[in-house]
């Protein structure tokens, strides 16, 4: 449909306006100046930071800053975590642009020395989504090269060029009424597990629809609230609070990230 064409653009087009400086211990030649850019939500920070390399390069010796690190308010953002995904669950609640402090030291995340790592996590991630949708036959009926337009379309910022190719990971038998499975994770700022995930069809064993509330019930009933008391967290994909009555299987056709995973964040609801 022409509008759902719609959502997948504007979904795919979002950006973050992002104010990017240069940790305060770092010894410079001069004072650098922050760096402002738009980052896409769907791509990772090890994508399309080039430019901030290139820019604190003025002030820093190569070697410096060889690989890079940010943070957001002393918390290390995952280099393999969508962007979207990052400021959800850690930025969503403040005010624009997005502060990130750069370092060139990290203590406590997995290196990612090139576009390759980030490359073959994408991949594992998009084929462990087809496993639990597909049973992973479109992934293995497509050719390298198929694999390697979804990667470039990503990385290049492509809209049409990825999904000339996404929309077959996304199709599904009319009769069975979705996928075997709906690729998700949730996230939760409140908690040391990473993120939970549980194997959970988009349509119940008597053919009713489920939703984004029916997902939430079943893996974390805490985040709906009860009929008698007020609202305790946000449940957020891509920025925005869908209504819980939203159709998985719409959401995870829309709403999923480049790797077709739903990435679900719930963060507790800012105190006034």
């Amino acid at each position: 449909m022409a509008d759902d064409k719609d959502v997948l653009r504007d979904v795919w087009f979002g950006r973050i306006p992002t104010c990017f400086t240069l940790y305060q211990d770092e010894i410079t030649e001069r004072e650098a100046e922050p760096f402002y850019l738009l980052l896409p939500r769907m791509s990772y920070l090890t994508l399309v930071t080039d430019k901030v390399k290139k820019h604190f390069l003025k002030v820093m010796k190569a070697e410096d800053i060889e690989e890079m690190w940010f943070d957001f308010e002393g918390t290390s953002l995952k280099w393999h975590y969508p962007i979207g995904l990052l400021f959800d669950l850690h930025a969503s609640n403040t005010a624009l642009p997005w502060s990130i402090t750069v370092s060139p030291v990290c203590r406590d995340l997995l290196h990612c020395p090139s576009n390759s790592v980030i490359e073959a996590h994408f991949m594992s991630s998009i084929k462990e989504a087809d496993a639990l949708k597909h049973k992973s036959q479109v992934i293995n009926d497509m050719q390298k090269k198929d694999h390697k337009q979804l990667w470039m379309g990503l990385q290049n910022d492509k809209f049409d060029q990825f999904w000339a190719m996404n929309r077959k990971l996304m199709e599904y038998p009319t009769e069975e009424g979705g996928f075997r499975y709906i690729p998700f994770r949730i996230y939760l700022t409140m908690s040391d597990r990473p993120f939970i995930q549980k194997l959970f069809r988009p349509i119940s064993p008597d053919g009713h629809t489920h939703t984004l509330g029916d997902l939430l019930k079943e893996v974390y009933p805490v985040a709906i609230p009860n009929d008698d008391e007020s609202k305790r967290y946000q449940v957020v994909i891509h920025g925005i609070e869908p209504l819980l009555e939203t159709p998985l299987q719409w959401l995870s056709e829309h709403l999923s990230h480049p790797d077709n995973f739903l990435h679900i964040s719930v963060i507790p609801v800012p105190s006034d």
